[in-house]
């Protein structure tokens, strides 16, 4: 069972990913904090990530910087994903590798995870 890692300050979009991603048959775990990000994704050892911009402490764009400065996490698709209008160049400041603009539909979320873990 492929696994993903979702930070996002927002219980509800914790909880809706959740419910998408299960149903989609994905493991799944979220957090809604970016500190100790290295420790949280090690633990884990997800196949894709989906991290939110507005992390309180550590954003999302410094927590994306440290997972692909890291030997053993920059090889996980981190994907970004917020509602601000400019997701794209936030997307690409993290060295991100890929970004889904908020609100998005349950097609655009699996379509984005199939891209990432099938390459």
């Amino acid at each position: 069972m492929k696994k993903v890692f979702v930070f996002d300050d927002n219980v509800d979009i914790l909880e809706l990913c959740t419910f998408i991603l299960e149903d989609a048959g994905f493991a799944i775990k979220t957090s809604s904090t970016s500190n100790n990000i290295i420790d949280q994704v090690l633990a884990y050892m997800p196949d894709i990530i989906f991290m939110d911009n507005w992390l309180p402490d550590v954003g999302g764009i410094d927590a994306t910087r440290a997972l692909k400065a890291h030997d053993s996490l920059k090889h996980i698709p981190v994907i970004y994903f917020s509602a601000n209008n400019d997701v794209k160049s936030l997307a690409d400041q993290a060295g991100a590798d890929g970004y889904l603009a908020k609100p998005f539909d349950i097609e655009e979320l699996e379509g984005i995870i199939n891209r990432h873990l099938t390459t």
